[in-house]
């Protein structure tokens, strides 16, 4: 399937995101209502005479219809050890948002004094074991299956409780998992 065989679903999912019917937009965009239907459904072929407009009206981008799409979907990047954890990337290093898994050894609590604060936002998932989350003064324990998130500017620490060692799934911003992933 190549970039532009996806134009007209992805014309058809911007124009109904907003609530417009085919009519409105084709109005709008100065094309008749049966150009767009057929841009849509895959049965006219795309051209910057046609998109422009209708992207304008939509306020998207053209490189908002036409995404290259990767010929191998799956993650093949290397785990790494830091910090007494091994981290295993599971999105591609430019993804806006970065999945972790990573694996805990036991720890025991980080002193308060100790406790790190940078930009950004996290969620993390329990699959094994237990962790604990220490945001400010409070301590809590998070069991497999329970998930949490936070503000990453509230004073935290994630150590794994024992006696068997945690794995989750945690989820950063950019800013959030270059503090916490960084292999140095």
């Amino acid at each position: 399937m190549n970039e532009l065989s996806q134009v007209g679903l992805r014309l058809k999912a911007a124009r109904t995101a907003r609530g417009w019917t085919l009519e409105r937009l084709a109005r709008a965009a100065n094309i008749s209502a049966s150009t767009l239907s057929r841009l849509e459904s895959g049965k006219r072929q795309a051209s910057l005479e046609l998109l422009v407009p209708l992207t304008k009206q939509l306020g998207i981008g053209l490189d908002d219809l036409v995404v290259a799409v990767p010929e191998d979907p799956r993650v093949r990047r290397d785990p790494w050890e830091a910090g007494g954890m091994v981290v295993h990337p599971l999105s591609v290093e430019s993804s806006p948002v970065h999945t972790y898994k990573i694996h805990y050894r036991p720890h025991a609590a980080v002193p308060a004094q100790e406790l790190k604060v940078h930009d950004g936002y996290e969620w993390l998932y329990v699959l094994s074991g237990r962790m604990r989350l220490q945001l400010a003064e409070r301590e809590i324990i998070l069991h497999r299956g329970e998930a949490a998130e936070f503000d990453t500017l509230t004073p935290h620490a994630l150590t794994a409780v024992g006696p068997e060692d945690a794995e989750v799934i945690s989820i950063f911003n950019e800013t959030g998992a270059r503090f916490h992933t960084r292999s140095d």
